[in-house]
């Protein structure tokens, strides 16, 4: 993951040097205030070949779906294949700040989704709904291969509606290996349902120190304990280990999101252990 906190011009240096590892996905952030996630991930798919690119998360108050399903067409027409979409109700009070909070957060992210879907692939549209008003829209060129559309989630309601109406589920950083059978068993779902953790990264002993900010907002949007956020952190080989550990519960892919000063050090760290 390219952290928020980086400066958004080095985010092209960034993704062009992870094009030549064997790490499969590169994802950008969208959070209020700091940077937009689809300008983003159209700037990285545009300076790299491979990598998948993933948009964790727009928050779905502030995309219409017509206009999300543009934005994302778009992108997979240019870049086939290489684009995943993650869309969450968004911090509430992120949401309130700015005049875009709903009554009713897991409708409109159903209904956002379950458009959006649609729309991607190529189907006219005509919703109703308790949030989103469609009448008869469609896209002029939809992607022959429409991307994946995740929802990023975390409470149990949500995970089961991710299940029903998402092709895949991101996790906020912080949730363990023991968590995710539970998760999944929250979630349903097909066999084909794509389970994304994000997890803080930091290399070297002075962690601590480096991400305690980070972990302590974290444990307080998780309403868990500062210690029960988990992170693969310590030598290369720990970190290693916690990534690994996160495969073997259950996770299909795990984003690491290195904190601290020159984040390509620890994803090197981390790749030359596992």
């Amino acid at each position: 993951m390219f952290d928020r906190d980086l400066p958004p011009e080095q985010l092209i240096p960034f993704a062009r040097e992870l094009d030549g590892t064997v790490v499969g996905d590169l994802w950008v952030v969208e959070d209020l205030g700091w940077t937009g996630g689809v300008s983003a991930a159209a700037t990285a798919l545009a300076v790299t070949s491979r990598l998948r690119v993933g948009i964790g998360i727009t928050p779905a108050p502030l995309r219409n779906p017509m206009l999300l399903a543009m934005e994302l067409g778009n992108l997979s027409r240019l870049h086939p294949g290489r684009l995943a979409a993650g869309v969450g109700h968004g911090v509430p009070g992120w949401m309130r700040q700015v005049g875009a909070a709903v009554p009713s957060p897991l409708s409109l992210l159903e209904e956002t989704i379950t458009s959006v879907r649609a729309l991607l692939r190529g189907e006219t549209v005509t919703l109703d709904g308790r949030s989103v008003r469609l009448d008869g829209v469609s896209l002029v060129h939809p992607p022959a291969e429409p991307p994946p559309v995740l929802a990023g989630v975390k409470g149990p309601r949500s995970l089961a509606l991710s299940g029903r109406v998402a092709q895949g589920t991101i996790l906020p950083e912080g949730v363990g290996p023991e968590q995710l059978p539970g998760i999944r068993a929250r979630i349903g779902g097909g066999a084909g349902h794509e389970l994304v953790v994000f997890t803080y990264l930091h290399i070297g002993d002075d962690a601590a120190g480096t991400t305690g900010q980070a972990v302590a907002g974290q444990a307080e949007f998780l309403g868990v304990p500062p210690e029960d956020v988990v992170m693969a952190a310590g030598t290369p080989e720990q970190a290693a280990a916690q990534v690994k550990s996160l495969w073997a519960a259950g996770a299909d892919t795990v984003a690491v999101r290195p904190l601290g000063s020159g984040p390509l050090r620890h994803v090197h760290a981390l790749l030359s252990a596992l």
